[in-house]
């Protein structure tokens, strides 16, 4: 049976979803918490070790002031006050993405995060927060060019990703009907597994969840072996 590690999703269609219900896209977000809430819960249930989700890309800037106002309202809320349950929880919460461009309340507020649960050991959770694989790429180009690196390898390499020392994800889930990675771990995703799923984030549920881990146990993984 294949080993499951590390699960990435890509959390699509709140936005879509909030419209669909004669709403607005903000209510599309606020409701998609509860669905990263049940994923949280189904993945320590699994023994998945580490879950990493897609939370605000470096694309996402592009987006209406109000919209990446709601966004960041979300995470601030989200954060202060499920951070004692976090703890309680044993779960680690780790940022990857570029910190520099984000709120200064934010930013304090991830740092007190991080470093609150740095010791917790039952879960990962990394948050993908202003996040472009493209930017981490090139980032970790320049740093080696920095050092003038000759010994250029792989391992070395993915030690200057934002990812290093968390291993590639085993299953990537796409939600929302589109299919494509969006600047999404471009590097980390060449041997994942993907699942595209039609419906949209707030409606994707614990089923929903199980039936792709069964489906992915299923799966031959060959890595270029036959």
């Amino acid at each position: 049976m294949n080993q499951l590690n590390h699960v990435a999703i890509i959390m699509d269609g709140n936005g879509r979803w909030g419209l669909k219900k004669k709403n607005s896209r903000n209510y599309g977000h606020l409701k998609g918490i509860k669905t990263v809430e049940k994923v949280i819960k189904c993945t320590i249930k699994q023994k998945i070790p580490y879950l990493t989700l897609y939370t605000f890309s470096t694309e996402n800037w592009k987006r209406p002031e109000n919209e990446i106002n709601f966004l960041f309202n979300l995470i601030r809320t989200s954060l202060k006050k499920n951070l004692k349950k976090i703890i309680k929880q044993d779960i680690k919460i780790n940022i990857i993405g570029k910190k520099a461009n984000l709120p200064r309340d934010i930013i304090k507020i991830i740092n007190l995060v991080e470093k609150k649960t740095l010791n917790n050991k039952r879960i990962v959770l990394n948050l993908a927060l202003n996040y472009g694989s493209k930017e981490e790429i090139l980032n970790a180009c320049q740093v080696l060019v920095k050092g003038k690196s000759k010994n250029m390898t792989i391992e070395r390499f993915e030690q200057n990703l934002y990812t290093k020392n968390i291993p590639d994800p085993d299953l990537m889930i796409r939600t929302g009907g589109n299919k494509r990675l969006s600047n999404f771990l471009l590097w980390q995703l060449a041997y994942s597994e993907i699942f595209f799923i039609n419906k949209l984030w707030p409606e994707f549920d614990e089923k929903d969840y199980d039936k792709i881990i069964k489906k992915f146990y299923r799966i031959k993984r060959n890595f270029g072996k036959i």
